[in-house]
């Protein structure tokens, strides 16, 4: 037995990104006196500028957006109560085909050695007991969340630890009730082009491959707020239209596979932190 806290690391792509995927775990754990980490591996300046400005277009300043998106990164940890917020500050790549993909010094042309090494510095430091962060495909397919799982299993193979690994997902039944919920606010949605609706059926995995569901119900008021500190961008807007209880009903639940364990916790599991504690 140490004196060291119980940890969790937490990596994601892009300020926002922890309040959608993990702020359930994240607060949840806070409050069990668990140490959070959070590392977000880009600066989120492919985001939207004020008034919904996109990049490319006309009076998008990257670097302004960086800075009000570290500003509501820090207010969603504040809401989060995320003991330690790591940036690694690389250029945010855009989303899949950009001109920014290929621009020189973001996170997608980071050579994943690089980009491990310096997250493999900040485990060794936190000594995490959890480790999430995304699948292979970064869950949908953007490049710089394809990206952080690279870097976060690279750094895992140069580290002498063996933490518990999970990668985020969603279950097929909660993309069925997503989409349901998506069309109840957002009445003049046209149908969607059947290409679409075949590549998010993609997306996550079926239920009984799910290795752990884990209850943040009583959490979802904090998600949510977290998510509304990421006031500037627009996409988040349909989630905050919901209101706090029909969010709550929809992303209390978090899910995640289990890839490296050496507890020999029974899955399916209902705790991060099974077998530690």
């Amino acid at each position: 037995m140490t004196d060291r806290p119980l940890t969790l690391m937490a990596v994601h792509a892009h300020p926002d990104d922890e309040a959608t995927g993990t702020g359930g775990v994240l607060a949840r754990y806070a409050a069990e006196g668990i140490r959070t980490v959070l590392v977000t591996c880009t600066d989120g300046g492919c985001g939207d500028g004020p008034g919904g400005v996109k990049p490319g277009d006309p009076g998008h300043d990257p670097v302004a957006v960086a800075l009000t998106r570290r500003q509501e990164l820090e207010a969603s940890c504040d809401v989060l109560k995320v003991s330690d917020l790591e940036m690694l500050d690389y250029a945010d790549s855009g989303m899949t085909g950009w001109p920014s993909n290929d621009a020189p010094g973001s996170f997608w042309q980071t050579p994943v050695e690089e980009g491990a090494a310096r997250l493999a510095e900040l485990m060794r430091h936190y000594r995490p007991d959890v480790v999430v962060t995304y699948d292979e495909n970064g869950f949908y397919g953007h490049p710089d969340h394809i990206q952080a799982h690279r870097i976060t299993m690279a750094a895992l193979e140069m580290t002498e630890l063996t933490p518990k690994v999970y990668w985020t997902t969603m279950p097929g039944s909660m993309m069925q009730g997503f989409w349901e919920t998506l069309r109840e606010f957002q009445e003049d949605m046209p149908e969607p082009d059947p290409a679409e609706v075949a590549a998010m059926a993609e997306i996550g995995l079926p239920d009984d491959e799910i290795t752990t569901w884990v209850d943040t119900t009583a959490f979802s008021g904090q998600k949510f707020d977290a998510l509304a500190a990421h006031a500037s961008q627009g996409e988040n807007i349909f989630f905050l239209k919901m209101g706090k209880e029909r969010f709550g009903e929809l992303m209390g639940m978090e899910t995640f596979v289990r890839v490296k364990d050496a507890t020999g916790a029974a899955v399916p599991e209902n705790d991060l932190f099974a077998g530690l504690r």
